[in-house]
């Protein structure tokens, strides 16, 4: 039975494995205050901790389902919440008796096979403890931000989980559609007592992403609501400093740089975490998340106050240890009243690639690990043949056609009346280019290292031109290119102004035919929106006003991406099956069990400069 293992380097705990992680015990803070007074000497003094998580994924180890091996990257980070346990232990000891609060940003119960199994073999709703509620009760948060992804498998699974927990789901802009009040906590305050009677109250507000309301339509419509970040922080931060709040500190599951992925289909921005820094007054800091970026220290200036706000980002899957500092000092105002001003702060991330697993949180969900790595590593089929995504992105490969005809088969197998004429089509994008099939067995974590998400199928009746449509938007994922030859990364990831750091792999969809070829050229020496060319259906070139059944994701369905067309077509499949799951099934339930490519792979589309095949090393 696989279990993950340290390396050499993993096995620091304490002292050792905090200094090893980079953390400085007193570091040099920005001053924040606007008060002269707030700076006398001699002045009372407390320092604030805020310990901070986000975009844990389901892990809890330091392993990859996926490969059935300890996770590696070239960076050398590793991953779970058992590592970082680690370091949130080795700061509260070096601090202790100082206030601290540990927090996480949201993202918790989707991301790996261990979460998946838990979420649909066996069910956390019959019964079963989910394992990040295992582990992040051992851990002791003291409150989480709802992160888009706690929706994915159904508000049921998410109230159960929610009740496994000792902390709260904190979500003040996840409202009741009639009253639009909030349908999970908005806020805790937590009161310290810092000597000499004297207490230091602290609100945390947590805020997720108004992204749910496109990315799981399916689940939460007519149920919940998402409002913008600012939107609700500027009416739940003056209810905190009402309640006395001496700091404000907010979670929040967006990132730090505005920008949307489903461009305008929503009134508010899905990364907006600066705009609730610069735009709400009283906010001290915000725990970022959702952006997958590592933001060890930044301030963003509030424009009617001039604070400036602190912002940390502690990366994804729990390489990193966010350490916010807060300083405060007494003051007292023109009656005698006391009360805390923040004069400075800072933050710093610890990287969690040499701290050992905490020994208890391994202890709590090892069990729930094995059964989930026994269930992945389970033959489900053969293939007659090697295939890879590696090069998904820049050519036509096998392993997405076999994605294609699954969903295209699928959809084709349920059309009634005389949507059963429309010839099918399916998008696919490369979610993982470390994906492949090996020549022989293949196993459930083969098939599922190749569809990560967690994603159901629909079917839509689009026309030609929405096909060429969509399909021009997905090729704004290419950069501009005059020359026949070229290397990978000279082609793909374009920035575009709803990607400022790069188009990402899923967000570029190929397009292919179930019981003929959909073919096309993408020139990338055209402009975007002119890129598409030769597209033809069985050889003959699409019409605009040609029908077609188009076999999508709920992501893209519900907006996701901000793909032209899908989201308003008629949809005539809807059963509500996981992509994932179709493919395993396919696999399973042939008489023979076998994947050949002969079945379903051709070379549906290319890249061109001009006319002339670009080649790509």
């Amino acid at each position: 039975m696989s279990q993950p293992s340290p390396t050499r380097r993993t096995v620091l705990t304490g002292t050792a494995a905090l200094a090893a992680a980079g953390y400085v015990a007193s570091p040099a803070l920005a001053d924040t205050s606007n008060t002269e007074a707030a700076l006398a000497r001699g002045k009372k003094r407390v320092r604030l901790t805020v310990l901070g998580t986000t975009d844990l994924h389901g892990n809890v180890f330091n392993w990859d389902y996926y490969k059935n091996a300890a996770f590696s990257n070239k960076a050398g980070d590793e991953i779970g919440v058992a590592k970082v346990a680690t370091l949130i232990k080795g700061v509260r000891k070096d601090r202790k008796g100082e206030p601290i609060l540990t927090l996480d940003a949201g993202d918790t119960i989707q991301g790996t096979p261990l979460a998946y199994y838990y979420a649909k073999v066996e069910p956390i709703t019959g019964g079963t403890t989910h394992p990040m509620a295992n582990a992040m009760n051992l851990v002791g948060y003291d409150a989480a931000a709802l992160g888009n992804h706690e929706f994915n498998y159904g508000i049921d699974t998410l109230r159960a989980f929610e009740s496994q927990l000792n902390f709260p789901l904190l979500g003040a802009n996840a409202v009741d559609p009639a009253t639009k009040r909030p349908v999970f906590p908005p806020y805790i305050i937590r009161k310290f007592s810092v000597g000499d009677g004297r207490t230091l109250k602290v609100g945390v507000l947590g805020l997720t992403n108004p992204g749910i309301a496109i990315w799981d339509k399916a689940n939460v419509e007519g149920k919940m609501e998402f409002p913008g970040l600012v939107e609700q922080a500027k009416k739940y931060v003056p209810i905190l400093k009402e309640k006395g709040c001496d700091l404000v500190v907010v979670s929040a599951h967006s990132g730090a740089d505005t920008s949307s992925s489903y461009g305008d289909a929503l009134p508010y921005p899905e990364n907006a975490a600066s705009l609730v820094a610069a735009q709400v007054p009283h906010v001290d800091a915000i725990l970022v998340g959702h952006a997958h970026k590592e933001i060890d220290q930044r301030f963003v200036r509030n424009e009617k106050t001039g604070q400036q706000v602190l912002i940390c980002e502690p990366y994804y899957w729990g390489m990193r240890l966010a350490v916010m500092d807060f300083v405060v000092q007494e003051v007292y105002g023109k009656y005698g009243k006391q009360k805390w001003v923040l004069v400075a702060s800072g933050s710093q991330l610890l990287n969690s690639n040499t701290a050992a697993e905490d020994p208890k949180v391994a202890a709590a969900v090892r069990d729930q690990h094995d059964k989930v790595v026994d269930y992945v590593n389970s033959v489900i089929g053969t293939s007659t043949t090697a295939m890879s995504a590696a090069r998904a992105v820049v050519e036509d490969v096998p392993i997405i056609d076999f994605v294609n005809y699954v969903q295209a088969d699928a959809v084709k197998k349920d059309l009634t009346g005389a949507d059963a004429a429309l010839p099918v089509l399916s998008i696919a994008a490369p979610f993982n280019r470390q994906a492949s099939f090996p020549q022989g067995d293949v196993t459930l974590r083969d098939v599922a290292g190749l569809y990560i998400y967690d994603n159901t199928l629909l079917g839509v009746k689009v026309t030609g031109k929405d096909v060429k449509d969509y399909l021009e938007y997905s090729a704004r994922y290419f950069k501009a290119c005059t020359k026949t030859t070229a290397t990978m990364d000279e082609l793909t990831n374009a920035v575009t102004p709803t990607a400022p750091n790069g188009t990402p792999d899923y967000n570029y969809d190929a397009v292919a035919g179930l019981d003929a070829p959909l073919t096309y050229d993408i020139d990338l020496a055209q402009p975007v929106g002119s890129r598409i060319v030769n597209l033809a259906y069985d050889g003959v070139p699409v019409t605009d006003a040609q029908e077609f059944a188009m076999a999508v994701n709920n992501y893209r369905q519900s907006g996701g991406g901000g793909f032209p067309a899908v989201s308003t077509a008629p949809v005539v499949y809807n059963r509500q099956n996981e992509i994932r799951q179709l493919l395993i099934d396919w696999v399973r339930t042939k008489p023979d069990h076998t994947i050949d490519p002969t079945q379903f792979a051709s070379v549906d589309w290319r890249l061109v400069s001009n006319g002339q095949p670009i080649t790509v090393s």
